[in-house]
């Protein structure tokens, strides 16, 4: 079973994709900024590694992927209306987690982005939410283009309700809800489905089960 290396280790979907990978047979490794965090983390017996996605640069991201089967970029700048942590956080810290699995010989790599981030923004958008979407899209744009085996997840409008298991998955999927739940189960799944592999796909709350839901998108 694979080792996955999870940036942004201690956010909210990371932390449900903790128990979602160790219930599949794979140990997560949680990249996390603070020592804080660490500490909960490998409380819950999570292994945590120190890593500021904004001060280290692609070598020691590489460091941090050390042993590694798979690397998951779940990170994001946060809601503080901070315009340039979404540059330096979900774009940024994508790019050198790109580079730095590459760097590692980490060659299967799933990230986590957002629906709708390659549509056209209207001339009035906020500029925070103009620099999330830009960030995302360019970040996906990036790792498309990469010679990883990359799978893009873009979910719809993220809930804490708890886990459906069932979803939407697919390359045309329309905007709705989520839980933060299914998309950890997603991705885990993805990690073990080959067909994901080179393919970016939408995904909200539905109803097919996620394994069903994988298999499909992954046939289509």
């Amino acid at each position: 079973m694979s080792t996955v290396a999870i940036v942004g280790g201690h956010g909210q979907i990371a932390r449900l994709l903790h128990g979602e990978l160790t219930e599949r047979g794979h140990t997560p490794v949680a990249l996390v900024r603070k020592e804080e965090q660490a500490d909960t983390l490998q409380a819950e017996g999570v292994e945590a590694r120190l890593l500021d996605i904004e001060a280290a640069d692609e070598g020691q991201f590489a460091t941090a992927f050390s042993g590694c089967d798979v690397v998951v970029f779940a990170a994001g700048g946060g809601a503080d209306g901070n315009k340039f942590r979404k540059l330096s956080v979900d774009l940024g810290g994508s790019l050198k987690s790109i580079a730095g699995a590459r760097r590692a010989g980490v060659t299967r790599f799933v990230q986590i982005s957002a629906i709708d981030v390659d549509n056209e923004l209207p001339e009035d958008t906020d500029e925070v939410w103009r620099a999330y979407v830009e960030a995302k899209r360019d970040a996906d744009k990036a790792l498309r283009g990469s010679d990883l085996d990359w799978t893009v997840i873009r979910p719809g409008r993220l809930t804490d309700d708890p886990a459906t298991g069932r979803v939407a998955l697919g390359d045309d999927v329309e905007r709705a809800e989520v839980t933060r739940a299914d998309v950890a189960a997603v991705v885990a799944a993805v990690i073990d489905d080959p067909s994901s592999i080179g393919r970016q796909w939408n995904l909200v709350g539905g109803d097919t089960p996620v394994a069903d839901a994988v298999s499909a998108a992954g046939r289509a």
